[in-house]
């Protein structure tokens, strides 16, 4: 158990590295400061940190794939995720084929080997391969510096794999998301505030309008039920409230980006305002691990075939 004091420490020296730092400066920093041992000691407490802060500051890490092969007890410096929107595993064995169809982030396409999970009747296994045996293709679509790659090939492999624990690990990479998505949301909610406060017409600041004031509101009202259900899944960790958890923090992340653009009028779209950039890592980021539509439809889908309602979050 990590006391108070020291936990207020580690997020200050958090803090800190993801203003300062990114990509391989920030991996490096991260592991400086331990960040995987204080994950493996209390993950309700190292990975909420650390994805929140990313969120903000806009970093990139391999933070994501390290949390990935934590959960899955397989040592691997890069995991190749599902494909955009879905869940499943990536892989499919066919024969002594390994066939892949996901997605990689940007330390993904600079590691030697990737780790590659494969369903197989009623488990997964989990192979490590080359990523020379892969083909990646960069993703520019609407956040080119988040770096994600579509990864897609055949390669053969050497045995049957390591059985892995494929959905407990999805659960921790959606509340991680989840935690970037609220992050990063909360700081378009502190532009659109401050612009609304700066912003003078008719004499006042536009922060005295009604309907100002209501759009704010409505994107905090959105945030506070993501985040308190993602503090829920936390103490109920199971993969179907990590993505109810997910779903809420994608559908909260889409009304901050619609809210705080319509509060910020033209000066929201320019390039030189901070806050097409966060719209822009918002909707990538709602699609990784589960978008949220297919979450949600998936969860009523199993709730119909079961006749049972999930154990409410005590949010």
């Amino acid at each position: 158990m990590i006391d108070r004091d020291d936990l207020e420490l580690f997020e200050r020296s958090l803090r800190q590295a993801t203003e300062r730092a990114t990509g391989a400066e920030l991996d490096a920093a991260l592991a400086d400061l331990g960040w995987l041992d204080v994950v493996q000691a209390e993950p309700a407490a190292g990975i909420p940190l650390l994805f929140d802060l990313v969120g903000r500051s806009l970093a990139t890490s391999s933070a994501l794939d390290r949390l990935l092969a934590l959960r899955l007890g397989v040592g691997a410096p890069a995991v190749v995720l599902p494909a955009i929107g879905r869940w499943e595993a990536p892989g499919a064995v066919d024969g002594d084929r390994l066939v892949v169809a996901g997605l990689g982030t940007a330390n993904l396409a600079g590691a030697p080997s990737a780790l590659v999970v494969a369903a197989a009747r009623d488990r997964h296994l989990a192979q490590e391969v080359d990523t020379t045996s892969l083909d990646l293709h960069p993703v520019p679509g609407v956040d080119p510096a988040l770096g994600l790659v579509r990864v897609t090939g055949e390669t053969t492999v050497g045995g049957e794999g390591q059985p892995v624990d494929w959905s407990s690990a999805v659960a921790w990479g959606q509340l991680a998301l989840g935690h970037e998505l609220l992050g990063a949301s909360r700081r378009m909610l502190e532009l659109a505030r401050q612009h609304a406060l700066d912003r003078v017409q008719f004499g006042q600041p536009i922060a005295k309008f009604q309907a100002v004031r209501h759009r704010l509101a409505e994107t905090l009202v959105a945030l506070e039920l993501a985040d308190a259900a993602l503090g829920a899944a936390w103490l109920d960790p199971s993969p179907e409230s990590a993505a109810m958890a997910k779903a809420l923090a994608g559908r909260g992340a889409r009304t901050a980006a619609r809210h705080c653009q319509q509060v910020m009028g033209a000066i929201g779209f320019t390039t030189e305002h901070d806050l097409h950039r966060f719209v822009r890592r918002v909707l990538v980021l709602e699609q990784l691990l589960g978008a949220p539509r297919l979450l949600t439809r998936e969860l009523g889908t199993e709730i119909l075939e079961r006749r049972r309602l999930p154990v409410p979050l005590p949010l």
